[in-house]
């Protein structure tokens, strides 16, 4: 019999308390998780694909709200509620809500990842990272969502697509669990090993016009194919919805790229570090695939508030280590074709 997600944790919630709440918290939200699919399900709850007002209201990050992302949003503070959780940071709201006073656990989370995507039909998700609270934290609550990726005590995100899927890591690799209409419940369905080499890459190449130069040539690099300097054919993937991306390259490789570049207010890229960049690439990392923002990797960057954004670079570890070489030193791979970095900007 295939094991349930409370099943397959429970060694985690008997080897300490801490664990038992992380495992209890990861349970309320799958809870909350199959209440948003139904909505989703039946074209998204009063209107779902609709902004909040006809100018479009924004959320803590900056972008403009839909009806479904705050109903997800209720879903998860909810969920939250019932759990040991001490803080909730949320992209849907401006600031950190406290919660149970009692509570060892930090929530952070992007409740409904792509929701622009939601009246096509794509897959989109939830993200979430888990932080422990300690004492210093109850004594300056801000401090709570400054701590780095490697802190985490779980991440990791639900696809609503075909089937639902929970993607998660507690730090003893990265599973995946499915949600079973007969049963009611998620249960088990693989460990996931993202592939080392890749042969995808996934970036929204409409913005060519306004990369750095270390984007455009190790995108040239991959377009030159086979008979160019990387020696192999790549295809580029971009859903525009971080989960089905990232879910995809989980499963058969691949590498993601969200970089900064030159647009007004797009200098650090447009992903969330806290609750979007930082439980993907502990997914990746404990995945066998690896995560930076180009150079440094994600889990050592310390976060400076709760909706900072960072370029990001996640996948197959092999292609995430070449981009980082591209970025380091782009001159020294430009030299081998010269053409390559300095072709026109304008478009593809």
């Amino acid at each position: 019999m295939t094991a349930t997600l409370d099943e397959y944790f429970a060694p985690i919630s008997a080897k300490s308390p801490i664990g038992r709440d992380v495992v209890s918290l990861l349970s309320q939200l799958a809870e909350a998780a199959t209440r948003l699919q139904i909505l989703i399900s039946s074209g998204g709850a009063l209107g779902g694909g609709q902004a909040t007002s006809a100018d479009g209201a924004a959320n803590g990050g900056g972008d403009v709200q839909k009806v479904l992302d705050l109903e997800a949003d209720r879903l998860f503070v909810a969920a939250a509620r019932n759990a040991p959780v001490a803080f909730y940071g949320s992209e849907e709201q401006d600031e950190a809500v406290a919660m149970n006073a009692e509570g060892t656990l930090a929530l952070a989370i992007d409740p409904l990842d792509g929701s622009s995507n939601i009246e096509t039909n794509v897959s989109i998700g939830t993200i979430f990272s888990v932080l422990p609270v300690e004492a210093e934290h109850r004594a300056d609550p801000a401090s709570v969502f400054r701590q780095p990726g490697r802190r985490q005590l779980a991440a990791g995100f639900f696809v609503y697509g075909p089937q639902l899927l929970l993607v998660v890591t507690v730090g003893e690799g990265t599973h995946v669990f499915g949600w079973s209409s007969q049963t009611q419940r998620f249960t088990y369905a693989q460990t996931l090993r993202i592939p080392e080499d890749a042969k995808e890459y996934s970036i929204n190449a409409s913005n060519v016009r306004h990369w750095d130069a270390p984007v455009r040539l190790y995108v040239d690099r991959c377009l030159a194919g086979k008979d160019g300097p990387r020696g192999r054919d790549f295809n580029m993937r971009w859903v525009a919805s971080m989960v089905a991306d990232a879910y995809r390259i989980f499963v058969r490789g691949g590498v993601y790229l969200y970089p900064g570049d030159s647009r007004k207010g797009y200098a650090q890229g447009r992903i969330r570090l806290l609750y979007e960049a930082s439980p993907v690439a502990f997914c990746a990392e404990q995945a066998g695939g690896a995560a930076t923002d180009g150079i440094h990797p994600i889990l050592d960057i310390v976060p400076e508030g709760l909706h900072q954004r960072t370029p990001v670079v996640f996948g197959s570890r092999n292609e995430v280590l070449e981009i980082g070489r591209t970025f380091a030193d782009p001159d020294s791979l430009a030299a081998e074709s010269p053409l390559l970095l300095h072709r026109p900007t304008g478009g593809i």
